[in-house]
């Protein structure tokens, strides 16, 4: 796999917005605030578009990942936000010159579609934490700053990834299990399915999120991910976040716990449940493709290499 090189204070973030768009206050507000935070920034010209529930075109969007990379003054790029849009640009993507211009690349929620084509064909490491104008402007908690920060600016081995306090990582499948990680966005996930841009988890540690979506429908990706072999073909499984994945318009139904039982733990791989990833805060930052050591009988997740260079 191939690390960026890590972030200073200093260099030059680029900001991107794949995905759904966002008022022009809150992308002034993101400007700044990474700025406050100790960096240059340099946004592109998806932040300011809208075509829709789209943050430009996709030619636009599109553009945008593609000169990030290829723009020499560009450190690293972190997402604006998710919402949806970023699977529209895969086929648009200059693939060999994003791997051939590793860079910090930080986002999660929609923009798991870029995570999984960077990692499978880019062989790129990324990272799944938190975006400008989702997280870092709002109450962005020190644990998810600090945690971002141990991730991405960071050369050396960083251990134990750690729940924030009075936040228990539970065990669904005991056992050992190591490979490098992978996933995101569990309706993300599942849309790759049947494209050139599915997920490959074989020897891998797969980690799965998801916010507002009921039981049911939980159920129906957990079922879909394991009639394509998915689920099986892990190594072990990471369950993250699952915010506000509750019954409202249902008297009969099942609990999210109740869809975990039936669907992850008869594969009866090494998985845990509630590690603090996803659509919350605080939050941890995961690095994808780079090895990991799950043990879930410990509750614990350790990266075992450098996350970036």
């Amino acid at each position: 796999m191939i690390k960026p090189k890590a972030l200073k204070f200093g260099d030059t973030i680029g900001v991107i917005a794949p995905a759904s768009p966002t008022t022009e206050e809150r992308v002034k507000k993101a400007h700044d605030k990474l700025i406050e935070m100790g960096f240059k920034v340099k946004m592109g010209k998806s932040p300011y578009e809208r075509y829709g529930y789209l943050s430009g075109s996709d030619a636009i969007r599109a553009e945008d990942v593609n000169q990030m990379f290829k723009d020499k003054e560009v450190d690293g790029i972190i997402c604006l936000r998710g919402g949806y849009g970023t699977p529209r640009i895969l086929g648009l993507l200059d693939y060999e010159a994003i791997k051939n211009n590793p860079k910090i690349f930080v986002g999660y929620s929609d923009i798991t579609a870029l995570h999984i084509a960077f990692t499978q064909i880019c062989n790129l490491v990324t990272y799944h934490g938190p975006m400008v104008s989702s997280d870092m402007i709002g109450d962005f908690s020190d644990f998810s700053r600090d945690n971002l920060f141990k991730v991405i600016m960071n050369n050396e081995s960083i251990g134990e990834i750690c729940n924030p306090e009075g936040e228990e990582i539970i065990s669904i499948n005991g056992g050992i299990a190591e490979g490098t990680i992978i996933g995101g966005n569990l309706s993300l996930i599942v849309d790759t399915i049947g494209t050139p841009y599915e997920i490959d988890v074989k020897g891998k540690i797969l980690f799965i999120e998801e916010i507002g979506e009921e039981p049911y429908n939980i159920d129906r990706m957990f079922n879909q991910l394991r009639l394509a072999g998915i689920l099986e073909d892990a190594n072990g499984i990471i369950l993250g976040d699952f915010n506000n994945c509750v019954s409202e318009k249902h008297d009969e139904n099942l609990t999210l716990e109740q869809v975990i039982e039936d669907h992850i733990k008869p594969i009866g791989k090494p998985t845990i449940y509630n590690l603090q990833a996803g659509h919350c805060d605080p939050m941890v930052t995961l690095p994808f493709g780079v090895k990991a050591r799950l043990d879930a009988d410990k509750k614990e997740l350790i990266i075992l290499e450098k996350p970036t260079i």
